[in-house]
């Protein structure tokens, strides 16, 4: 049947393409942009308002902790100013003897002991300490110099001492309180109490919280975590390092700066801080940031700062953007879906409109091509009876060309056949004429021994003449042959012209089962060794080698001889039909082109190569029955 060609041509390309080009090149990248700026837009949110939440938690927890050092603090401001009262520290400071300096040292040592302070002492005003608490120990202040001091200078003054310093004796840290003892309106010494706040940190260590305390000067003198601790919060001068070295107040620590990765003031005393992976305050792999909220502790110069981790807040805000990103990209992908489902409902519409139209006409056409659609049918089937009748008429050809090759073959062997025949009918024609002569004289041993001969040579003739036979009848399309039968039957059948140029023959192949009639495979191995004898005629040492070996499932036959070889303008039509270098009375010039029919009709190959050393050498390739080869011979 015939169909319009018009009725199903392309439509010619509209500008409609190039928005949807456009759409599939740019949606991808705009999607993508939008899930990566939704997804940053969401984590900043979540961020910043968790910040804000952060802080307002965090601002009571700052108030919290902050009064709780406060009071901490507070509780010993009154110790220093009680001493005033004591009679027995005036009557020390006014008559330094060893009573009464004893006097005063059992008194501060209950005093002490009570108030569970790290020690208590007593100053003339020179800075000399007169009695203390822990005049029992090794390191007792008792009779330091403590004049250095800021704590003295500012209470022998009459203003109130306030000071946390490193001690000088026993390079222990404390807080120290001191009062300027009054006398009748005159400061006759100096009254010190030292406070350790270590148990501050503990209690902060042990409630996971993280905060520090800052003095004066900057620096961290009470944290939870002990690497912070005498680290600067603030950049010092060299010349604020030596005065503070000077002083002693730090003993010989050298204040390095606690500086952070990254910092940024969010309000007045809240920042957000960043310390580095290789910080020594970190030992995760990654930057960790805080919340640093500070308040000033009243009643004193120094400042408190809480460190709220922001660890699991960025990981949640992280989270909050990738749910935000992968959201949206949900959402578009629904929304593309969507719109690509409308399109596809559309086009199918449109697509059954059209076939349905295309139907009807295609209804209409087909009554009116009905006769042409017969026609053309009867027509294919006469072609395919003359292809059919042509192919048989091919195959008769092929196969009457194929015994002409026997034929052309035989005739080319006739005068050898006839050389091999003609000896033993001579011999016979003598030893019979003998043997009745050794009969009619009674040599009956004689007679014996030539009819013993005769008999041998009626079956040479009849190997001969069997081999020709076997070689001249028709082969199937389909068999098995055995390799070393078909080399065995070749070679008999030039068994004369091997013997004439005594041949040296070199056998180093497996006798296989290959897939090809026996007679086909012998016809090749006839053509191939005729035209390897024929090539080495002239050669005084004439040598013929037959080589096999299997490979991929096929086995591969090597006949190569010693010949004169073939000319490069030869080798050219090798293959050609009725091509032939020999008289016209020695061939026909079909032998390799029916072997080369012969080998590809059974999915073989016949090639040939040219070694360097000379002659020729052609490789017959055949396909292996069994996979597993027999003995070589």
């Amino acid at each position: 049947m015939k169909c319009d060609p018009n009725l199903y041509r392309a439509a010619m390309p509209s500008l409609a393409v190039k928005p949807r080009l456009i759409r599939h090149l740019f949606l991808p990248p705009l999607i993508i942009a939008m899930m990566i700026g939704l997804g940053y837009i969401g984590f900043w949110s979540s961020e910043h308002y968790g910040i804000r939440s952060l802080g307002e938690n965090g601002q009571r927890q700052l108030e919290l902790h902050a009064r709780a050092v406060e009071s901490e603090i507070s509780k010993y401001t009154y110790l220093p100013s009680l001493l005033e009262l004591e009679t027995s520290v005036s009557q020390l400071l006014a008559d330094p003897t060893p009573e009464h300096r004893q006097s005063v040292n059992d008194y501060l040592e209950g005093l002490n002991r009570r108030s569970r302070s790290r020690a208590i002492y007593v100053m003339d005003t020179t800075g000399r300490v007169m009695a203390t608490s822990n005049w029992r120990d090794v390191d007792s202040y008792l009779g330091e110099d403590l004049s250095f001091r800021a704590y003295f200078q500012n209470a022998v003054r009459g203003q109130p001492g306030r000071f946390y310093g490193i001690g000088s004796t026993n390079g222990e840290p404390g807080y120290y309180l001191a009062h300027g003892l009054e006398e009748h309106g005159k400061i006759i010494g100096v009254a010190v109490v030292k406070v350790r706040l270590e148990a501050m940190e503990e209690r902060w260590q042990r409630a996971r919280l993280e905060a520090f305390v800052s003095d004066e000067n900057g620096i961290i003198i009470l944290s939870s975590d002990p690497a912070r601790r005498l680290k600067s919060v603030v950049p010092l001068s060299e010349e604020t390092k030596e005065k503070l070295a000077r002083s002693l107040q730090y003993y010989w620590f050298p204040l390095n700066e606690l500086q952070p990765l990254a910092r940024e003031t969010l309000s007045e005393g809240v920042e957000k801080l960043t310390f580095p992976a290789n910080s020594e305050l970190v030992s995760d792999d990654e930057n960790i940031s805080y919340l640093a909220q500070t308040r000033p502790l009243s009643d004193t110069p120094w400042n408190f700062t809480l460190l709220t981790p922001l660890q699991d807040l960025r990981r949640e805000a992280i989270n909050q953007g990738i749910l935000v990103a992968v959201a949206f990209a949900l959402c578009a992908f629904l929304l593309i879906a969507w719109n690509e489902r409308r399109k596809v409902i559309a086009t199918r519409l449109a697509a059954r409109e059209a076939l349905q139209e295309a139907n009807n006409q295609l209804e209409r056409r087909i009554t009116e091509r009905t006769t042409d659609l017969r026609a053309s049918n009867e027509r294919l089937k006469g072609q395919i009876r003359e292809r059919r009748l042509a192919e048989e008429t091919l195959r008769r050809a092929q196969d009457e060309l194929v015994q002409a090759g026997k034929l052309a073959a035989i005739g080319q062997m006739s005068t050898s056949i006839a050389h091999e025949l003609n000896q033993p009918l001579a011999a016979l024609r003598t030893l019979s004429g003998n043997t009745v002569r050794f009969l009619e004289r009674g040599q009956l041993d004689v007679a014996s021994t030539n009819l013993k001969t005769i008999n041998e040579l009626i079956d040479r003739m009849g190997r001969i003449t069997a081999s020709l036979r076997s070689f001249a009848r028709r082969g199937d399309d389909k068999g098995q042959a055995c390799l070393g039968k078909a080399v065995d039957a070749a070679l008999q059948l030039h068994g004369g012209r091997v013997e004439h140029i005594q041949l040296q023959l070199h056998r180093d192949f497996t006798d296989v089962q290959v897939q090809i009639d026996q007679t086909r495979l012998e016809q090749i191995l006839v053509n191939l060794i005729g035209n390897a004898l024929d090539a080495m005629q002239a050669q005084p040492l004439p040598q013929l080698w037959l080589e096999g070996e299997a490979f991929d499932g096929k086995y591969r036959l090597r006949v190569r001889d010693n010949g004169h070889g073939i000319d490069a303008e030869a080798r050219k039509h090798l293959f050609e039909p009725f091509f032939t270098t020999k008289p016209g009375e020695q061939g026909l010039g079909l032998g390799l082109t029916l072997s080369a029919s012969l080998a590809a009709a059974t999915g073989g190959h016949l090639g040939v190569e040219h070694p360097a050393s000379g002659g020729t050498a052609f490789v017959l390739s055949l396909p292996l029955v069994s996979p597993t080869p027999a003995e070589p011979i």
